[in-house]
C-alpha cells in the first residue's frame, strides 16, 4: 500500500528539521540524536515496580532494568534487547516499549544494556546477550519470575541479539527461551536482500546508515556471514524456540526478516510473521506518533501470552 499518512507526515517533519544524516555523525552525536527522537514516544506508562541492577557477565558487568506489573505469583519473563544498530540506544531509548509489554502481557521485563560499538565491537554484544539470558534463567525466582517461562525479544539490532542469544544457548546447551519476539530484526549484515535497494533511501533508516552502523560494529576482517552476525546464514536453525516476527513494509530490513521466518519454518520452528503495511523502520517504539505502534505492541503482548500459556 502507499506510505501510511502518519509515516509520511513524520518524514516531512524530520525533513523540515534539517538535521544531518546519522551516518555523518560521531557515535556520541548519533546517540544523543536517537534519544531525542525517542522522546516522541509519548509519556511513560506507569509500572508497578522498576528496578536497576548490574549483573555479572563473562566479560563485563551488564546493566539491566526490571519492569514488573502487579502480581502475587511468579511472572513469566521477557528479556528485551533494544535496537540502535549495535552503536546507539540504551535502557532509556526503549523504556516505553518495556513498560507497555510489562503491563499488557503481563510479564516481568528485563531490559538489557549490552555493550555498544565502536567501543566494544562484535562479538561483545552477543556475548552480553547470551550471558544475560543465562543469568536471568538462573536467578528468575529471586526476580519474581518463572524460570520455565522466559522469552527473548528485541527490535532491529535487538532482534538480532534476541535470536542470536537463543542460537548460542542451543549451541552451548544453555537455558533456551520458550519464545522469540523479533521486531524488524537484523538477520543479514551482507545487505543482500532486495528491500535494501527498494527502501534504502528516503524512509528514515537508510542503507548508508546501516553501513555506518556496521563499520563500527563489525571488525574489518570478520566474515559477515557468521551466524552470530547474520543468523540467516546459520546452516541449521532447528531446535530454536517458536518465533513471532514483525516487519514494516517500507523498511530496508523487511526482506531479511521475512527470509529468516521462512528459514525458521523450513527448520521446523513454529513461526508467524506480521507485516505492517505503509510503516517505516522504527515505528514500533514511537507510540506517540503511530497508531500502528500500539497495535503492534498489543499483537506482541498477545503473542507472548500465547507462548507463556496465559492468553485469556
Amino acid at each position: 500500500m502507499p506510505l501510511h499518512p502518519q509515516a509520511e507526515a513524520f518524514l516531512n517533519q524530520m525533513a523540515a528539521l534539517g538535521n544531518p544524516p546519522m551516518w555523518t555523525l560521531t557515535p556520541e552525536q548519533a546517540r544523543a540524536s536517537f534519544l531525542a527522537l525517542r522522546a516522541l514516544a509519548g509519556p511513560p506508562e506507569p509500572v508497578a515496580r522498576i528496578e536497576e541492577r548490574r549483573i555479572p557477565g563473562s566479560q563485563a558487568e551488564i546493566p539491566v532494568r526490571l519492569y514488573a506489573p502487579p502480581s502475587d505469583q511468579p511472572l513469566p519473563i521477557t528479556l528485551y534487547f533494544h535496537g540502535g544498530g549495535f552503536v546507539i540506544g540504551n535502557l532509556d531509548s526503549h523504556d516505553n516499549v518495556c513498560r507497555i509489554l510489562a503491563n499488557r502481557t503481563p510479564t516481568l521485563v528485563v531490559s538489557v544494556d549490552y555493550r555498544l560499538a565502536p567501543e566494544h565491537p562484535f562479538p561483545a554484544a552477543p556475548i552480553d546477550a547470551y550471558d544475560a539470558l543465562q543469568w536471568t534463567a538462573a536467578h528468575a525466582a529471586e526476580l519474581g519470575g518463572d524460570p520455565a517461562r522466559i522469552a527473548v525479544a528485541g527490535d532491529s539490532a535487538g532482534g538480532n541479539l534476541a535470536t542470536v542469544a537463543a542460537l548460542m544457548a542451543r549451541n552451548r546447551k544453555g537455558k533456551l527461551p520458550v519464545f522469540q519476539l523479533l521486531v524488524y530484526p537484523v538477520t543479514d549484515v551482507t545487505h543482500s536482500q532486495p528491500s535494501y535497494e527498494a527502501y534504502g533511501t528516503g524512509y528514515l533508516l537508510t542503507k548508508e546508515t546501516m553501513q555506518w552502523f556496521l563499520r563500527h560494529y563489525v571488525p574489518a576482517d570478520q566474515d559477515r556471514r557468521h551466524p552470530y552476525l547474520s543468523p540467516l546464514f546459520e546452516k541449521d536453525l532447528s531446535g530454536l524456540p517458536p518465533a513471532h516476527i514483525i516487519v514494516a513494509e517500507y523498511d530496508p530490513l523487511r526482506d531479511e526478516g521475512t527470509a529468516y521466518a521462512r528459514r525458521l519454518e523450513a527448520a521446523g520452528v513454529t513461526t508467524s510473521v506480521s507485516c505492517y503495511a505503509g510503516m517505516l523502520h522504527g515505528f514500533f517504539a514511537l507510540t506517540g506518533l503511530f497508531d500502528d505502534a500500539s497495535r503492534a505492541l498489543d499483537e506482541s503482548a498477545a503473542a507472548l501470552r500465547r507462548a507463556f500459556g496465559t492468553l485469556s
